[in-house]
This record gives structure tokens, C-alpha cells and sequence, in this order.
């Protein structure tokens, strides 16, 4: 898990933050109008929720590295990645993930494989146009899909 240092508090001293990696897997890296969602099955916590796949980045590992494997690991499928869609924060790179992650976020698409529910997950739906909130996303990842309908104007 590859972590860096925030700024502290006064009084307090610097939390490490670890960084995941998540997939926008769409039909079309410039003008998307279907987006893949996956419902969790663990942590309990997060169980039923639908998310962007991804997961953490370990340690020494490279981000784009660690999102082609989780990738795999979790649908079984390889992409070619996008742009990276940055954070609200433009001196903080990702989207925070309380209470200590950060997420960066890359579109992806599908170049080989048909993408299954094989890890932490047991269900996969993509999501057309006009449909891409009809999920009931993680509450952190909701920012994250409201910042690709922005950018997706085929997807609403």
C-alpha cells in the first residue's frame, strides 16, 4: 500500500494516506455513454454498495500497474486507460476516501474479456445513458460520478 503524508492539524501530528486506484470503465473513451458499476460483497460495511472498481495500490507498486491488476483480479478483463478525471482538490491528487484513502481515477475501456463479478464484488451492470445514477453508489464515489456525467454529455 503506497502511502504519503497530509499536511497536520496544529496540534497533531501527520496521518499516512493510502492510495487506491478506481476504474470509470465506459463504451468509449471520449464521448462515454454507458459506465460499469460493481455491487460489493465485503467489507460488511460497504457490502451491496455499487462502486468504480479498483483497490489499493501496494507498496512500491505504480498506480496505472496497480489498476491494471485489480482490474483482472476483480472482472477479469483487461483496458486501455484514459484520462486520469482529477480530484476537486488541485493540490491534492485523487478524491479523498474517508477516513485515510484517496482515490485516482482513470476512464478505462474494455479491450479484452467480458467483465464478471470475480472478486469482492457479485454483480456487475453497465449503466446507459440517463441511467448512470441509478445505483445506490458508495457515498464516496457519488462525487466521482456526478464529476463523469459532467464531462459525459452522451451519458445524460
Amino acid at each position: 500500500m503506497t502511502s504519503t503524508t497530509t499536511p497536520p492539524d496544529p496540534g497533531t501530528a501527520p496521518r499516512a494516506v493510502s492510495l487506491v486506484v478506481g476504474a470509470a470503465i465506459v463504451d468509449d473513451l471520449g464521448a462515454p455513454r454507458t459506465l460499469l458499476s460493481a455491487r460489493r460483497t465485503e467489507p460488511p460495511h460497504l457490502a451491496g454498495g455499487w462502486e468504480l472498481p479498483g483497490g489499493k495500490v501496494e507498496a512500491g507498486e505504480d498506480p496505472v500497474e496497480a489498476l491494471h491488476r485489480e482490474i483482472a483480479e476483480e472482472l477479469g478483463v483487461r483496458v486501455v486507460l484514459g484520462d486520469e478525471l482529477p480530484g476537486p482538490d488541485p493540490a491534492e491528487p485523487g478524491w479523498p476516501l474517508p477516513p485515510a484513502h484517496r482515490m485516482r481515477v482513470w476512464l478505462a475501456r474494455v479491450t479484452d474479456g467480458v467483465p464478471a463479478p470475480i472478486e469482492d464484488h457479485d454483480a456487475v451492470r453497465v449503466l446507459g445513458p440517463g441511467q448512470w445514477l441509478d445505483v445506490d453508489w458508495l457515498p464516496a464515489d457519488v462525487p466521482i460520478v456526478r464529476a463523469l456525467l459532467g464531462r459525459s454529455p452522451a451519458a445524460r
